[in-house]
């Protein structure tokens, strides 16, 4: 049995997807801030871990996080791998890669990595209204050696005296 599926050679973008396209590709890929001006509602409600928060709150963390992300991984480039709308809302999947040289939890490593982003946006006249995201920073901190970091570091101090010690 063979199944194909015939997709139109181009698919037209709505506008949700082209806000989210742009705030990956002119905001972290390039670490430039001024396109959250752009593309977030002055009233943006964020929800992601780390950046929650609310209007002004919740711009300048979203402007932080871009900052963050491109110091730490400057050659970072984003795939809009799946996406999904309903009404306002769109869900995507995003695979991102690059080379940590920049500072994460510590040194540079200078190790490539690769994670997955999972977003879920609404968006209302071509600006984020509110937004929940979810990066897999676990896969950083493994692809970064800071795992390795912490649990050597556990270990050790975990370790019990030789029983002549006690």
């Amino acid at each position: 049995m063979r199944v194909t599926t015939h997709r139109p050679a181009v698919i037209p973008r709505s506008e949700a997807s082209k806000v989210m396209r742009r705030i990956f590709a002119e905001g972290f890929a390039t670490g430039d801030t001024a396109v959250v001006d752009q593309l977030c509602a002055p009233d943006l409600v964020e929800h992601q871990f780390g950046l929650a928060g609310t209007g002004a709150d919740a711009i300048a963390h979203v402007k932080a996080a871009i900052r963050d992300v491109h110091t730490a991984i400057p050659d970072i480039s984003f795939t809009i791998e799946d996406e999904v709308e309903d009404g306002d809302t769109i869900w995507v999947r995003v695979s991102a890669r690059g080379t940590a040289t920049g500072p994460f939890f510590g040194a540079p490593s200078g190790r490539p990595v690769q994670f997955t982003v999972l977003d879920v946006a609404r968006v209302v006249d071509g600006r984020i209204v509110e937004h929940w995201g979810v990066p897999d920073r676990f896969a950083l901190l493994a692809q970064t050696g800071v795992l390795d970091h912490l649990t050597a570091a556990v270990q050790t101090a975990t370790q019990l005296p030789p029983a002549s010690a006690r």
